[in-house]
């Protein structure tokens, strides 16, 4: 385990590879991270967690501290994402609900009504204070390497909560949006609330970039995404916009989505692995001709990995070539490591980033 820090002031990382591709530079290298890398596929952090609920872990600092360091250390990634999950702040404000193992978060008392939606608790800054403590741990832990924070994003959230835990077909979701707008926008408005809040004590505590994760957002039509969640998601970017970190937003299944995504305030949009990067770069053009050429996060398809590191390698030079279509590109997968992935063809995809894009300061 680490020591607590008492670090408060915000590291100057300018020349980090992640900060300067996410504001459209040129980087010495193409940075690379994996979401999920904290946990997932290592042995060492399942030797931690061994016994320890999700939501415990995340609340937790010093095993929060311990588990985002872990990939660092192993993989040499150019970022560290805070060990945490998308349903901490409600979990935190007070709603009933539980992280089950191999299915996810179940919500006791799923909210369908507007009685119910009044009666959400809100979330105090103290409330979660022991991530802001983790935050402030770790940026006396990770030297030069940025700490990324992150939050779901209010129509993702919200799903879990009228659905009562995941969905395929977001059938209760979808019912109180077109059949009962208000109550739906008020929900809405109360989880944009909550989750900027949530970023906002992050960025406080330290972190240099955030990710907005719309992780079901795939399963809306572009004019729903527009009438229904775009405002909302708007209004948290929005709130992170004099903070000074840059703001990536991702979501699963979005290809028809990311010119609105885009448009939302994100500096960086995440990219899943269905829809190469040169045509997801094409999209956000078309969608804001007059805006400046886009940066990408993305995008190599998790499932590869388990090819062999001949395939993954070879699949990884197809991403990077892509990716130059972009102002920017920060290597990543097109969703979360898989739990059985190989640490060690993850090392070595990152290995390859580095030396395959590796600039000449020379030159």
């Amino acid at each position: 385990m680490t020591n607590p820090s008492t670090v408060s002031t915000r590291r100057d990382l300018t020349q980090s590879p992640l900060l300067v591709a996410a504001s459209g530079g040129v980087p010495d290298h193409t940075p690379v991270w994996f979401m999920r890398q904290a946990g997932r596929s290592l042995p060492e952090y399942r030797e931690l967690r061994a016994g320890v609920p999700m939501l415990q872990a995340c609340l937790t600092p010093d095993m929060a501290c311990e588990i985002t360091l872990q990939p660092v250390r192993r993989h040499q990634v150019d970022a560290a994402i805070l060990f945490s999950d998308i349903v901490v702040p409600l979990a935190a404000a007070g709603v009933d609900l539980d992280i089950v193992p191999g299915t996810g978060p179940v919500i006791a008392e799923p909210v369908r009504d507007a009685a119910a939606v009044s009666r959400l608790p809100r979330l105090d800054p103290d409330q979660i204070a022991p991530v802001a403590e983790t935050v402030r741990m770790l940026l006396g832990e990770l030297g030069r390497t940025p700490l990324i924070g992150f939050a779901g994003a209010p129509f993702t959230l919200a799903s879990y909560l009228v659905e009562g835990g995941p969905s395929r077909n977001h059938e209760r979701t979808k019912a109180m949006m077109h059949g009962d707008p208000g109550t739906w926008h008020a929900l809405l408005a109360h989880l944009a609330d909550l989750t900027l809040l949530f970023l906002r004590e992050q960025v406080a505590a330290g972190v240099d970039a955030v990710q907005l994760f719309d992780s079901w957002a795939g399963a809306l039509s572009v004019r729903e995404y527009r009438e229904f969640v775009l405002p909302h998601s708007s209004r948290v970017l929005a709130g992170l916009a004099g903070m000074g970190v840059p703001r990536i937003h991702f979501g699963v299944g979005t290809g028809e989505l990311l010119g609105s995504m885009r448009q939302a305030g994100a500096d960086v949009v995440g990219v899943d692995w269905r829809l190469p990067l040169d045509e997801a770069v094409r999209r956000l053009r078309l969608a804001d001709p007059d805006a400046p050429l886009p940066v990408v996060q993305g995008n190599l398809d998790p499932a590869v990995l388990f090819a062999g590191e001949e395939v993954a390698l070879r699949e990884t030079d197809r991403v990077i070539t892509e990716g130059r279509a972009a102002a920017g590109h920060i290597f990543n997968l097109g969703h979360g490591v898989l739990p059985d992935t190989d640490p060690g063809v993850l090392t070595r995809v990152v290995d390859h980033v580095h030396e395959t894009t590796r600039r000449d300061p020379g030159a």
